[in-house]
């Protein structure tokens, strides 16, 4: 699984995101393997929301 290292106003601690983190996971399919943790993609949908910005624009230390 990929990992991906930035720090942002809009991330919230890996503690905080382990409280939900298994309701987020429980909402999917069980298909293929994630390639990319689900706290990195939390954090990038934290950073458009707070930032007004699209998911192209976002900084390229989170995934595509």
């Amino acid at each position: 699984m990929q990992t991906f290292i930035h720090h942002y106003g809009s991330d919230i601690m890996c503690d905080q995101f382990n409280l939900i983190r298994a309701d987020l996971e429980g909402t999917c399919k069980h298909t293929a393997p994630r390639q990319i943790d689900l706290y990195v993609i939390f954090c990038a949908m934290l950073y458009t929301i707070k930032n007004g910005c699209t998911w192209r624009d976002l900084p390229s230390d989170f995934p595509k």
